[in-house]
């Protein structure tokens, strides 16, 4: 996941840069199809995939392999990586209305498992917060120009949480005003505080090994096979599942590709080619200068860059770096904080949170959800004081954001897997190749490999003093229990009254076609073109029938569903159907 990008903001709702486009109006819908011309390059796209997932923070944990990092990056990309990026193009070409993570999975087994879906995103992001604020943390004190002083600060608990609490409500107050004040921000802290200093990590990195010095780490072929008798160099090894979240962000610009068929996946391949070796050559020039026992999960970066510098007579710029580093954080902690929150507001006012969380300012962003994020993640910082060092709070928080992201993922690829069979004439521009075996190969290759790192997230890794391993497993399944069932029980406890008359959250195409989630339906039509019918009072059981007609209860005005729970309604009419799963 990328420090410099919204990433996850990619499947969330409305959220800036999403994966999940913003949705021109239905009576508009026809035309912007018909106008719509290829205007990104299989090359632009490729690297828009790349600056959407690379960061840097991670390596150092990565480091500690060796070699043997390279087994782990890449098998980690064939089955996590391009799975995911397959499976999010036909999914946001299929389904590209508002709502991303949350319209897909809604469209395979109803609400109450896509808010379950949209709540891990935002908690996860959440909980990212202070991991990743933590990192910039140590980039501050690295600014300094004495190395001792700099990492007793960086390792100083009660410095960390200040920066922490400091820059996140700060960021937070900055979100307050939308996201076009922080917009360039975001982009050139991509390029000044991850593609710039990635380059120089390389650079520097292998120029000290083909200088001739003796690198940290055991050489040689059999050094890149794992130690598989060694099960804890699995678990450490789970978190790098993460390090390619994000690539779905960029999948509704498929549709923007001359040749979606074959560009997008050439486009896919490049980008995952290249994110693995900026990671593999990024991690291995850590581990050619750092010594295996001294890695720190929060501070190698910036000790590997300061002995780089000085082994190349520049010491002078470990601190500009450091900066460098900080301003990527930062830029990407400002725009994230307006990303998956921008999401749950959509949702909220579509019906799933009471009215009090979809209060927003002039701005149109949700004051009551930032609010509450900020204080979530000042709770999280307190943490930092409670465990004994800040590297195991930094790992503890690491792997709990990993297992409610996977959770995300593992709904996605299942729910992609099953409207193969629900919806399976459902136009697609893009589809992942192979047919009905090829979607149940790579969707189902990409589960297995979310589900197998979920198990793993769980258990204490031996490299990390995380205190008490009883107290770390117990932090970890008491959390993810905790987030699993809360949005359960807030979706049961729903009310029609919820719902803002307002919101243009688009109904799903079984509420249009008065049927439930997962009832196979024959229709062939677009659900933009079902949205429009819908609006404009069509009538007619066409729709369900692949012939273009919405129902005549589609557009009917103060439907609800049997049991009077609401569901995602377009203006000026209401849906209905799905009573059972809602």
């Amino acid at each position: 996941m990328s420090d410099s990008t919204a990433s996850s903001g990619s499947t969330a709702a409305g959220s800036p840069g999403a994966g999940s486009p913003k949705t021109p109006a239905p009576d508009q819908a026809s035309r912007a199809k018909s106008k719509q011309t290829a205007t990104i390059t299989i090359g632009a796209l490729a690297v828009m995939n790349i600056v959407a997932v690379v960061s840097l923070r991670g390596l150092p944990s990565e480091a500690e392999y060796g070699l043997s990092s390279i087994f782990y990056y890449v098998f980690a990309a064939l089955v996590f990586l391009v799975p995911v990026s397959l499976v999010a193009a036909e999914l946001a070409t299929g389904w590209p209305e508002t709502g991303g993570v949350f319209r897909w999975v809604g469209e395979a087994f109803g609400p109450r498992w896509a808010f379950l879906a949209m709540f891990m995103l935002f908690i996860e992001v959440t909980i990212w917060f202070p991991t990743v604020l933590t990192f910039g943390a140590v980039s501050l004190a690295y600014t300094g120009d004495n190395r001792n002083l700099d990492a007793q600060l960086a390792g100083n608990k009660v410095f960390v949480l200040a920066v922490v609490l400091v820059v996140y409500w700060l960021a937070t107050f900055i979100a307050f005003r939308g996201a076009a004040a922080f917009s360039k921000v975001s982009q050139w802290g991509g390029i000044i505080g991850t593609i710039i200093p990635a380059i120089i990590l390389i650079v520097l990195g292998f120029s000290y090994y083909f200088a001739g010095n003796t690198p940290q780490i055991q050489m040689g072929w059999g050094e890149l096979i794992p130690d598989f008798s060694n099960f804890s160099n699995v678990v450490l090894a789970a978190s790098i599942f993460l390090f390619y979240a994000g690539m779905e962000m960029n999948a509704i610009h498929v549709k923007e590709v001359k040749n979606p068929t074959r560009d997008y996946p050439i486009a896919v391949l490049i980008a995952a080619a290249g994110t693995v070796i900026i990671f593999v050559l990024g991690t291995l020039a850590i581990a050619f200068v750092v010594p295996q026992a001294d890695i720190n999960l929060t501070q190698s970066l910036l000790t590997s860059y300061n002995d780089m510098f000085e082994w190349a007579g520049i010491g002078w710029a470990g601190p500009i770096v450091a900066f460098m580093l900080l301003i990527g954080v930062l830029a990407g902690v400002v725009t994230w904080v307006a990303g998956p929150s921008t999401g749950l507001l959509t949702v909220a006012r579509a019906g799933y949170l009471p009215r009090f969380w979809q209060h927003t300012n002039k701005h149109g962003m949700g004051t009551h959800i930032l609010f509450f994020q900020a204080f979530a993640v000042t709770g999280l910082g307190i943490i930092y004081v409670v465990l004994p060092s800040v590297q195991a709070a930094y790992q503890i928080l690491s792997q709990l954001t990993v297992i409610l992201y996977l959770i995300m993922y593992m709904l996605m690829f299942a729910g992609a897997i099953y409207l193969r069979f629900s919806q399976p004439n459902r136009p697609r521009p893009y589809r992942v190749p192979g047919g009905n075996v090829g979607m149940w190969l790579i969707g189902g290759v990409g589960f297995l490999g979310a589900l197998v790192a979920f198990a793993f997230s769980f258990i204490p890794p031996d490299q990390i003093a995380v205190g008490s391993p009883t107290v770390y497993v117990g932090i970890l399944v008491g959390g993810a229990a905790i987030f699993v069932i809360l949005p359960l029980v807030i979706y049961a406890l729903r009310k029609p009254h919820w719902r803002d008359p307002e919101s243009r959250f688009e109904p799903f195409t079984w509420q249009i076609e008065h049927t439930h989630p997962g009832t196979v339906s024959t229709s062939s039509v677009p659900t933009a073109v079902l949205v429009e019918q819908a609006l404009s009072g069509a009538s007619g059981g066409e729709a369900a029938s692949g012939s273009g007609a919405a129902g005549e209860e589609s557009a009917q005005p103060g439907r609800t569903t049997d049991n009077d729970k609401p569901t995602p309604r377009p203006r000026p009419g209401h849906a209905v159907g799905g009573s059972a799963a809602l």
